[in-house]
């Protein structure tokens, strides 16, 4: 089988979109997990999105948890999914199980300050 190419990025074709972020290397696969910034948060760092980091505080704006605020409490750089506190779904068994949203579906609030994101 053919090795990851950035050439996959440049079609038009579905199944190489999928194939190209599937296969992508980590370092790629964390640029796919950056989310909107707050309107506050774009004057004050100059910058339209950032990528999502544990702990940061979120707004989400998609799907069935629409308009909850939460914090991050893990970010899956395989899967390109985050994990966020109080954002549970009730299996048949009783149990909760935390549920993975889509980082293009959350806008950032408040971000976790540290050395390399102030750069």
């Amino acid at each position: 089988m053919k090795e990851w190419s950035k050439n996959w990025k440049k079609s038009k074709n579905p199944r190489k979109q999928r194939k190209y972020r599937h296969n992508a290397p980590l370092h790629i696969k964390g640029k796919f997990l950056s989310a909107h910034l707050s309107k506050e948060l774009r004057k004050k760092n100059k910058r339209r999105s950032m990528r999502i980091r544990k702990g940061d505080k979120i707004i989400i704006l998609r799907g069935q948890f629409k308009k909850l605020k939460g914090e991050v409490n893990e970010v899956n750089l395989k899967n390109g999914k985050v994990y966020i506190d109080k954002i549970e779904i009730k299996k048949k068994d009783g149990t909760k199980a935390a549920y993975p949203i889509d980082p293009s579906n959350l806008m950032i609030v408040e971000l976790v300050e540290d050395k390399k994101r102030i750069k």
